[in-house]
């Protein structure tokens, strides 16, 4: 699915990332996970675009790792240019000596726009809208209530969908970490580095913004 861009600003993006030379294939899936521990516990989620999603796990110093990728289609090959059922998702390693499934869905919700049926804040579209995929009736209760903390809290429907997980698959090498990435890309505005057209894109699609406007003093931005 094309990210689809409402400002010029953040054009610049669709070419340099969503629709840019680095063509991928499913070959090339090959996240480094050297340094997660055999036993750290896993979650997928998906929250829009899954480089914003990934950036805003990595900031935690209880998770070790975030790989984008795609879950809840059917496509065990899905890849960035066919990908249909599927959304864009990020699976997260975290570390269950410090933290929960509950704590870090607490704070996922408070990093998307949960009231949105559509996508996420520029992106539109099924691969763009939020989910959380649980793989035991533990986690699907503790995302339930979440859910439900969550309209309670802001006094409106939640989008946000609880779905079991069938399967995840990782997003090709050139999506993974492309928030901290220096590789250079062509855009329509020369070539920038891949994290300075994130930053770009992130602020020009009004994610944080549209965040600290749903929840307020809650929002988890950064």
């Amino acid at each position: 699915m094309t990210r689809f861009f409402a400002l010029p600003l953040i054009l610049l993006c669709a070419l340099a990332a969503c629709g840019g030379s680095n063509g991928g294939s499913a070959a090339e899936k090959a996240p480094d996970l050297m340094d997660v521990p055999e036993d750290a516990s896993t979650l997928v989620v998906a929250g829009g675009c899954f480089w914003c999603v990934e950036k805003d796990f990595e900031a935690r110093a209880d998770v070790y790792e975030a790989v984008s990728g795609f879950a809840g289609g059917d496509k065990r090959d899905a890849t960035y240019r066919d990908h249909e059922g599927h959304r864009e998702a990020v699976e997260v390693y975290y570390d269950a000596s410090q933290t929960s499934f509950a704590e870090l869905i607490y704070f996922f919700l408070r990093t998307i726009d949960v009231t949105d049926a559509g996508g996420q804040f520029c992106d539109r579209g099924h691969a763009y809208t939020t989910a959380i995929y649980y793989k035991s009736e533990a986690e699907r209760a503790a995302a339930e209530a979440a859910i439900a903390e969550a309209e309670k809290l802001l006094g409106k429907e939640i989008a946000t969908r609880v779905e079991p997980l069938p399967f995840f698959v990782a997003a090709e090498d050139y999506h993974q970490d492309y928030y901290k990435s220096d590789e250079q890309i062509l855009t329509r505005y020369g070539r920038l580095p891949k994290s300075e057209a994130y930053k770009r894109y992130r602020k020009g699609c009004g994610r944080d913004a549209r965040v600290r406007a749903v929840w307020g003093d809650e929002a988890a931005t950064h």
